[in-house]
Parts: structure tokens; C-alpha cells; sequence
């Protein structure tokens, strides 16, 4: 029986493409992986002719993942994490801890990520593993998790990372198509949709609610996943709900623009909480992420 892996582009590739994306350029990701910008260019065109699919949109100034190069992305992601904790529980590091943190794709993505890179520069004596996935995780894996709810409801020990503004974003393009400056024309326009397996993400009903309005019936796209719902945003497909300090990067490009001056304040909150097992270098990375917002 042959060996469905054989199929699989190399893993040399594919760690080069993870990176060019997560720093969206060949630079930042040849100094990461110690090569040049021309061997991750390489190793990427390679993995585009295998796949048969382009993942980067080349600009003057620099690349754009496609929507095939985002689903890649987060792929990658999720399974290099799940990777790492498996190596987690196998290996013994001697003489160093490891802390291992749990949050969503988009929360990683977005927002943990660039932080913890942060964070090892003051504390590399502390390792640090993530979980990413938008699904439950078992408390026994994870010392630190970033939630989503009422942190006021939590029986952890736990603290509050922010609670965001909730906003209408569209490309600048879609803004323009769609001739949008009011609730109305909102609500005359595509809307993206997230159909996330946790029941407290806050909605376009929820955001429409809170203005007084009831919700649209008009077309619409659904994904399962932010960060994909973020690309076909800036894809021009629809408007998408946006939590301020996790779009950060879309709006300072302008990739994204706030479509009506109306917004939403966040009813829950970006909060991370402490599995009671968790050592006490976990309480500072956790004490150094709410200092840090």
C-alpha cells in the first residue's frame, strides 16, 4: 500500500512559506531561518508549483498571501503547534521550564504571536509552547489560555487582557462599490459571516442589535475561521466585523477601512486564565501579556 506522504511537499518549504507569511516578506524570514531572501523565494515558488496554487501576491513592496495562502498558513500553524506539544511531552529540557499557552487561530495570529517574540528577548530562559486551535483543549495540556467570555464568570485564577471595540470593516474598494457612509447602506451590502464553534463570539445580529436595527437579510459568505473572514474582507467580499487591537496591522495599511463611524463595545472579554498546576513561570508570562496591553 503506498504511503499517502509521499505526496507531501517538502518540510523544508513548507517552514519557509510559514514564515514568509507570518512576517509577510522573504527578508524578516530568511534572517529568521538564518538563509537568504533568495532561498525562501525559492523554496516558495517551489511550493507554489507543487501545490499548483499561488499562496503570495507579489508587490512593489513586498508579498499578500492569496486566500489559498492564508488557508495554508493557518494549517501550518495549528499543526506545527500541535507538533510542538506533542515534541513537549517527550522531550526533557534540562535546566529550562516551558510554559505552554492555548488561544485561537485569530488571537494567535493577530495578536500572541508578535508578543511572545517579545517576550523571549527579556526571558529567554523561559520556553514557551502554543496551542492553536479554535476548538477545546483539556486543561491537563495548556498552562495559560486566552479566552473570549466573562471573565467575572471564571472559576480560574485568572486577569483581563482588554475588551475591545467592535467595528464595521470593508475594503476601501467595497467601501466605494457599495457607496457605504450610513447603517443603511450597511445593511444593503454583503456581510461576512463567522460560524465559530464557540457560542459567545459576538455576531453581526449581536453588532446590528446594539444599534437599534435589526439584522440584514441579504447575501452573505460564512467561514468558520477569522482570519480567513479578515482576507476575504480585504478581498472585497463583504463587510466584517473587526476587534480594534487584534486589526491593528489591516487598518494602519489600509487593507481595511472602518465602514460607518458606529461601533460596539465589546460585551465579553479578551481575558487569560491560569490552569491551577501551572508553574510560577507561567504567572509571568501571564502578569508580562496584561502589563503589555
Amino acid at each position: 500500500m503506498a504511503n499517502k506522504y509521499y505526496d507531501l511537499p517538502s518540510m523544508h518549504g513548507l517552514v519557509c512559506f510559514e514564515a514568509a507569511a507570518r512576517h509577510q516578506g522573504f527578508k524578516s524570514a530568511a534572517e529568521e531561518l538564518n538563509v537568504t531572501p533568495a532561498a525562501i523565494s525559492h523554496q516558495v515558488k517551489q511550493l507554489e508549483t507543487d501545490l499548483g496554487r499561488e499562496l503570495f501576491r507579489r508587490l512593489p513592496r513586498g508579498v499578500e498571501l492569496t486566500e489559498a495562502g492564508n488557508y495554508l498558513l493557518i494549517t501550518l500553524q495549528s499543526s506545527f503547534a500541535t507538533i510542538s506539544d506533542a515534541i513537549s511531552y517527550l522531550r526533557v529540557v534540562k535546566g529550562q521550564s516551558q510554559v505552554t499557552i492555548c488561544a485561537t487561530n485569530a488571537v494567535s495570529s493577530l495578536w500572541l504571536t508578535p508578543k511572545i517574540s517579545a517576550f523571549w528577548r527579556k526571558y529567554p530562559q523561559i520556553n514557551v509552547s502554543q496551542i492553536v486551535t479554535d476548538a477545546d483543549v483539556p486543561k491537563f495540556r495548556w498552562d495559560l489560555n486566552i479566552c473570549y467570555g466573562n471573565a467575572e464568570e471564571e472559576t480560574m485564577p485568572c486577569k483581563v487582557l482588554f475588551r475591545d471595540r467592535i467595528i464595521a470593516l470593508g475594503s476601501p474598494e467595497f467601501k466605494q462599490e457599495y457607496g457605504i457612509d450610513t447603517l443603511a447602506s450597511l445593511k444593503n451590502a454583503p456581510l461576512i459571516h463567522l460560524d465559530s464553534e464557540s457560542a459567545s463570539w459576538t455576531t453581526w445580529k449581536d453588532w446590528f442589535w446594539a444599534q437599534h436595527m435589526d439584522m440584514p437579510n441579504k447575501g452573505s459568505f460564512r467561514v468558520n475561521n477569522y482570519i480567513i473572514a479578515l482576507q476575504a474582507a480585504e478581498d472585497g467580499m463583504g463587510a466584517v466585523l473587526g476587534w480594534e487591537s487584534m486589526v491593528t496591522k489591516q487598518l494602519e495599511s489600509g487593507r481595511l477601512v472602518q465602514l460607518v463611524p458606529e461601533e460596539m463595545e465589546s460585551p465579553l472579554d479578551f481575558y487569560i486564565r491560569m490552569n491551577e498546576k501551572a508553574s510560577g513561570r507561567a504567572r509571568v508570562l501571564m502578569d508580562w501579556l496584561v502589563a503589555s496591553v
